[in-house]
């Protein structure tokens, strides 16, 4: 899993927050002016995403002259694969999610009991596993 630096995840935010509704990208413009509290040059920006694309972060296509860009994938899909990274770092998978689990809040654990039940038999069908918040599966 990729691992971002500042700037990048900053870029990443602007994309991710974009309003969906809009069927297109977003331009290297729209990103640079988006970027709270930072002015850069417009090069940079356009580096920056062009890097994010060459890591598989952002799909991008010919909008004009410009180009749009997109995530390749949702914000919680990046965060769950960024979690299974770090469980591959832990000496003990068993005792790093044994120790994840007792940290979480009341709801957090709630919201993990349904996420597990619902993968354990999927006829349930009580919507627990809104595909929002779902990570999609670990590949590799």
């Amino acid at each position: 899993m990729t691992r971002l630096g500042d700037l990048e995840r900053a870029v990443m935010d602007v994309l991710w927050d974009w309003p969906a509704g809009t069927g297109a990208g977003v331009t290297v413009r729209e990103v640079a002016e988006a970027l709270p509290g930072r002015e850069l040059a417009y090069t940079t920006v356009m580096t920056v995403l062009d890097r994010l694309a060459g890591k598989g972060m952002v799909e991008r296509e010919r909008a004009g002259r410009a180009w749009s860009y997109r995530p390749a994938a949702s914000r919680e899909a990046h965060i769950a694969g960024l979690m299974l990274d770090a469980l591959d770092l832990a000496g003990s998978r068993d005792a790093a999610l044994v120790r994840f689990a007792r940290s979480v809040s009341g709801t957090e654990a709630e919201v993990l009991r349904a996420a597990l039940a619902a993968e354990a038999d999927p006829a349930r069908g009580d919507g627990t596993d809104a595909p929002s918040t779902a990570p999609e599966p670990r590949r590799g």
